[in-house]
């Protein structure tokens, strides 16, 4: 049953938030908010909805190392599986901007959490810090985008093609995709906690692997598909925009609500979620391009860390 309530929920997150985004999309079309605002927040929000929503309703339920666990995990699921396979379908090619201002700004971030997780938890006042600048990120980014200048990969995979719409429509699919993610998240984190507890297994392991995967599937398939159609460039915005959105809005306004505790996820794991944007990173200034062969290298490191949550788990490693 547990296992039924996982599936239902994951099924009912990634079918609201496409209902949810495209609800909200909708409504701005007809109140006419320029494109470039939709695709820089809107479209930006749905995709990290899955993220938000699980880690919220497990913070407010008390499992904070899945909520935290899903933030770390999806990131390291979006920077070395969902990169590393859209490299390995199609080469990346990668815009100096974003070598010189998304990338390190994703690096920063990753550092960020990990610092204030050094104490084993997120206070409200570690939340309004990663809120403030989330804030700051986001003026600066519409703002580079009116001037012309925003990252082209940025731009092409957040504009949403969504026709115009009557408003009930809107409202019809906003609060329709919304019940949907809050009931699909709160049968999603009883499913997975019941799972953790009857098999022993902590909950952090939980929300670095199950939870993550979970709501980062449709990302990763989405890349994949673009790739396969010579947009693999897609791929690395999508990461960009997930990584910042998943620490600062996610964690932030999560932590504000409810402050959370970090007690089973390791140093190790903040690591490992640091170094694979590191990595990323450092393999785009080679010629501003990662290559097929650094793609298998990302799928492979993400094999080699999941083996090693399984052996940790099982108190061999």
């Amino acid at each position: 049953m547990s296992i039924l309530f996982i599936l239902i929920g994951l099924v009912a997150i990634g079918w609201g938030a496409d209902r949810f985004t495209d609800g909200a999309g909708g409504l701005a079309r007809r109140f006419r908010v320029p494109e470039i605002v939709i695709g820089l927040t809107i479209v930006g929000f749905g995709t990290s909805l899955p993220e938000f929503c699980v880690s919220f309703v497990a913070a407010l339920e008390g499992s904070s190392d899945i909520a935290l666990g899903n933030v770390v995990g999806s990131n390291i699921f979006n920077a070395l599986l969902i990169v590393g396979c859209a490299a390995a379908v199609a080469p990346i090619v990668v815009e100096r901007r974003t070598v010189m201002g998304d990338l390190p700004f994703s690096v920063v971030a990753c550092a960020m959490l990990a610092v204030m997780c050094a104490d084993g938890r997120v206070t409200r006042l570690d939340a309004l810090m990663l809120v403030l600048v989330f804030v700051v990120y986001m003026l600066r980014a519409l703002r580079l985008a009116r001037e012309g200048r925003g990252s082209e990969s940025v731009v092409t995979s957040t504009a949403p093609e969504v026709p115009l719409r009557s408003i009930w429509w809107c409202l019809g699919w906003l609060v329709g995709g919304m019940v949907c993610l809050v009931v699909g998240s709160r049968l999603f984190v009883s499913g997975a906690t019941d799972v953790a507890r009857s098999l022993g297994v902590s909950e952090a392991i939980v929300g670095l692997t199950i939870a993550a995967a979970g709501t980062s599937l449709p990302e990763l398939a989405t890349s994949v598909v673009a790739a396969r159609k010579g947009q693999a460039g897609i791929a690395l915005g999508n990461v960009i925009g997930s990584c910042v959105f998943n620490i600062f809005f996610v964690v932030g306004v999560t932590g504000l609500i409810s402050p959370m505790a970090a007690e089973q996820i390791t140093t190790l794991d903040f690591v490992v979620m640091f170094s694979s944007m590191l990595l990323v990173w450092g393999m785009s200034f080679t010629k501003y391009k990662i290559e097929r062969w650094e793609g298998f290298v990302l799928i492979f490191l993400f094999l080699a860390y999941i083996t090693y949550l399984v052996l940790r788990e099982m108190g061999v490693a």
